[in-house]
């Protein structure tokens, strides 16, 4: 005779079923244990924003905890190269990035993995525009500014990002090539540095995704002058686009996705895949992340290995016209 649960695990589930997050049925009894979902980031990073809500919302719905690791390096590869050389079991997942799954194939010269054919795609969770800000004390209102001054000192106007192959990196390389002038790079170790070290006056303007922003622009520690998306964000819509502002056809987005190690079973794929989309409808995974300027990403029948394959052709276009490469 099957003994009752513990009534603790009763009350977890009734709270689950009100709150739309049942734990989704397990196939061939998978997750039995704790998973590891890897941020190839730093903490506090846009990839971070989105990773550590998935994980809060996604361990209850398996019924196993789901641990986030952050490890952060060259560009998101060396928390990429990771997952690709873990057991295909299911149990260490890779939140990845347009960075590590679409533009690091194009920017560097060698990588410690594939990014098709090492890793499985689940699902495609939220994306967001690159904005593009400076310190509140800055002299500049608009892109125009950047730009003129820029014109009137080359190689003097320094840009950070999160890394390099981050959209940030490639926002700015591309923006830099779209108003002909010179723009120099200065790589983090993730977005948190980054801000600091704008917010200390170390260099004069931040390409980064829109969520990382958003709170310093709130409290009024830093100016946006553009998005990078197709369209303004509702969060912030009177900030005008890269493309308003004289650069037709100007767009970038960054976005995050969950893979797994390259041939997982298909009966875990399945239990994945049902348990992150049932996670990405909840309000209590979106409604956060749809304040800070995310779109959260909910439709079934959008294949995330069709969309990774036009976007490596997308940003390899980029790459190139860029003019940008890496060891």
């Amino acid at each position: 005779m099957t003994s009752t649960p513990p009534l603790t695990r009763r009350r977890l589930v009734g709270s689950l079923l009100l709150a739309g997050l049942a734990p989704a049925a397990r196939a061939d009894s998978f997750p039995t244990r704790p998973l590891h979902l890897v941020v190839p980031f730093p903490p506090g990073g846009p990839t971070d924003l989105v990773a550590r809500p998935l994980a809060a919302q996604l361990g209850p719905v398996l019924g196993e905890s789901l641990i986030v690791d952050n490890r952060g390096g060259a560009g998101g590869g060396i928390g990429a190269a990771f997952v690709a050389q873990s057991p295909p079991d299911g149990y260490t997942l890779l939140m990845g990035t347009v960075g590590t799954h679409a533009i690091n194939a194009s920017l560097y010269q060698h990588l410690d993995y594939d990014p098709v054919a090492d890793f499985t795609p689940l699902a495609l969770v939220a994306s967001a525009p690159v904005a593009v800000v400076v310190d509140a004390r800055s002299p500049w209102k608009t892109l125009a500014d950047l730009v003129a001054a820029a014109r009137a000192k080359p190689k003097a106007v320094f840009f950070g990002s999160a890394g390099n192959g981050t959209p940030g990196h490639l926002t700015g390389a591309m923006f830099a090539r779209a108003a002909h002038i010179q723009l120099q790079h200065v790589p983090y170790k993730g977005s948190a540095p980054a801000l600091s070290d704008l917010l200390a006056g170390q260099f004069q303007v931040l390409f980064d995704p829109l969520q990382s922003v958003l709170p310093h622009i709130a409290s009024g520690g830093l100016r946006a002058l553009a998005v990078s998306g197709a369209r303004r964000a509702g969060v912030l819509p009177e900030v005008p686009t890269i493309a308003e502002q004289g650069y037709p056809g100007f767009e970038t987005t960054a976005w995050w996705a969950v893979f797994g190690p390259a041939h997982l079973p298909a009966a875990v794929v399945s239990t994945l895949e049902q348990a992150i989309a049932r996670v990405v409808r909840a309000p209590a995974f979106s409604g956060g992340l749809e304040k800070m300027g995310v779109q959260i990403h909910t439709d079934p029948a959008l294949s995330l290995a069709a969309f990774q394959q036009a976007e490596i052709a997308k940003w390899r276009r980029a790459v190139h016209d860029a003019g940008v490469t890496l060891e």
